[in-house]
């Protein structure tokens, strides 16, 4: 197989240097070129074809979010950012998630630490090399066009219930088109997404933004209520609790498990122990097997469980692991998750015997 060939674009000498070298270590990577701005960025995209760049947001002459909604429109190619974490970046980090962006990698504050995360930044290089070049689209409008679902949830008993979903690459993408299709009437909604420290409190707050439940980042000790969506903090892990009769979030630091801090794993075993056959489980697109056995889990603890199907994935990865092990009750399109949510909750499909 041949080396994923990469083109790195950043302003700063330093980092472009630290990426080439950190990067061009890696076996199957070859760095091609590097770029100071999007202008010669252009360029060598045309004269080199990458497979994959990776792309600084603050920059001269133009921003990188602009660079890749044109590139995204006219010129699609594999790109993972490569973000400091200021609170504009976070934000702008999350938008260029929206516009087709593999993934984000966090930019350490020093720039001669930048060969520290190279590793981190390989992987997920070569995970963007197997996806399908992105389709031309146009830049979002900030309007979500709804799946417009079924029956009204209004008179559907939900205190008791909880969803918990895990998700990786692609996995921006594929919450934002399930919580966007979901009324604000659905049981308590736990989550996992495999982002850097700083990004997820603008990826919630932007979900919120979108959607009629209430998307935030989750705190030690919040409530999960119907019409609540709470998604782990970066570099914490996020698990499932009791406080009396009522769930709790509980946010904790600790080891990496399955190599990422949150883990899908750690939210998955906690949500079948602490509420078991009523719990719902949904794992979608992303690399590797986080929270494959933790789906399983589920399952054995007579939750309904959901696993994302391949066609629809970004990278079948987590999905294809947990179905191999038997976690997945149910395979099926991104969709139509929100739809067999509705389903679950209206007593239309059932737990795991």
């Amino acid at each position: 197989m041949p080396d994923t060939r990469v083109l790195i674009v950043d302003d700063s000498s330093v980092v472009r240097m630290a990426l080439k070298r950190g990067l061009g270590e890696q076996k199957g990577i070859e760095v091609v070129g590097v770029a100071p701005d999007p202008f010669v960025a252009r360029d060598k995209i045309m004269a080199l074809k990458p497979d994959v760049i990776t792309l600084d947001i603050e920059m001269p002459r133009m921003d990188g979010l602009t660079f890749l909604r044109k590139l995204m429109k006219f010129h699609p190619v594999r790109t993972v950012i490569v973000s400091s974490l200021t609170q504009k970046g976070c934000d702008t980090a999350v938008a260029c998630l929206e516009s087709g962006a593999c993934g984000v990698v966090a930019k350490p504050a020093e720039a001669y630490t930048v060969g520290e995360m190279s590793r981190e930044l390989g992987q997920l290089v070569r995970a963007a090399a197997t996806m399908p070049v992105p389709k031309p689209r146009s830049a979002p409008s900030g309007d979500v066009e709804r799946l417009k679902l079924r029956p009204s949830l209004s008179t559907i008993e939900t205190t008791h219930k909880v969803i918990a979903m895990g998700t990786s690459t692609g996995g921006t993408e594929a919450l934002r088109t399930v919580l966007t299709a979901l009324p604000k009437q659905t049981p308590g909604i736990v989550m996992t997404q495999h982002m850097p420290e700083g990004f997820t409190a603008s990826f919630a707050a932007r979900l919120n933004e979108l959607c009629d439940i209430e998307v935030m980042e989750a705190k030690d000790g919040d409530s999960v209520l119907p019409g609540r969506a709470l998604l782990a903090p970066g570099n914490k892990h996020l698990r499932l609790a009791r406080d009396g009769a009522r769930y709790i979030a509980h946010v904790t630091d600790g080891p990496r498990v399955c190599r990422h801090k949150p883990s899908v794993e750690v939210l998955f075993e906690s949500v079948a122990q602490t509420a078991g056959k009523n719990a719902m489980g949904i794992i979608m697109t992303g690399m590797g097997n986080d929270g494959a056995d933790g789906l399983k889990s589920l399952r054995d603890a007579g939750a309904y469980t959901i696993a994302q199907d391949e066609e629809s994935c970004v990278v079948f990865g987590m999905p294809k692991e947990a179905i191999a092990r038997g976690g997945a009750v149910k395979v099926c399109s991104l969709d139509r998750i929100a739809s067999e949510i509705m389903d679950y909750v209206s007593g239309k499909v059932r737990a795991a015997a």
